[in-house]
């Protein structure tokens, strides 16, 4: 979900400035929630993530999944772990500032300055809390907040053997010794229709990459020719062991 940060003033001359610039208000506010952390939020899934992902890695990094899904969590590794943009969607809720714009003349007062702020909302967290809270953390009755678009809240899918033995059986067929982790999408899908119908939805990846260069919604989005037709076999053999066929 996103919302839409606006603060206004009379403006005037450059010449003549005054308190309340709406530039400097805005930045102000932008600069609190470019410091704040929402708090850790784990479920099944990301649960099993840090579990499964902590056998692949060796040393602090192991030892941090190891530390993170303990109760309660342990802070050195969470804040480690919050260090790494990767492993922080995965962990909380997040806000981030994606748009900015103030100002009308390069010799004039801003009249006003506006900020788009697009949130990635765990599951379970409702939209209005979030919503919340950043007034709370932008802590400035200047600065407007208004919602660009609804947010559309759907559960979790359910990590069941159905599930999940049948594409380890399969990955263990075509990719030995890989293992299969579920992870948490930490951008959106268009699964939540379906899981707002009942219906639990995965999306399954054999697309192996190179974590060091991702290009994704790039013009030069790519991936490797074999990765290709490999995940394209692994996708037809799931379909067919799912299908019944």
């Amino acid at each position: 979900a996103s919302w839409r940060l606006e603060v206004t003033d009379r403006g005037g001359h450059s010449s003549l400035p005054h308190p309340g610039n709406p530039i400097y208000v805005l930045a102000a506010g932008l600069g609190r929630l470019e410091r704040y952390q929402f708090p850790v939020q784990l479920n099944e899934i990301t649960r099993t993530f840090f579990e499964r992902s902590a056998l692949t890695q060796t040393g602090q990094l192991a030892a941090d999944m190891r530390a993170v899904i303990a109760t309660p969590p342990d802070s050195g590794a969470l804040a480690r772990l919050t260090a790494s943009p990767h492993f922080n969607g995965k962990l909380r809720t997040t806000c981030v500032a994606t748009r900015l714009e103030g100002g009308h003349a390069d010799n004039a007062l801003p009249q006003a300055a506006r900020a788009v702020v697009n949130c990635r909302i765990l599951p379970g967290t409702p939209a209005a809390d979030v919503a919340a809270t950043l007034r709370w953390v932008l802590a400035d009755e200047r600065i407007s907040l208004a919602p660009i678009d609804s947010a559309t809240p759907s559960p979790p899918s359910p990590l069941t053997p159905a599930i999940m033995e049948p594409i380890e059986r399969l990955v263990e067929r075509q990719f030995p010794g890989v293992p299969v982790i579920p992870v948490m999408e930490s951008g959106a899908t268009d699964g939540l229709y379906l899981r707002n119908a009942g219906i639990p939805t995965y999306g399954i990846s054999a697309v192996f990459e190179d974590p060091e260069d991702v290009r994704a919604h790039g013009r030069d989005e790519r991936i490797g020719v074999r990765a290709y037709y490999d995940a394209l076999e692994f996708w037809y053999q799931l379909l067919r062991t799912f299908g019944g066929k």
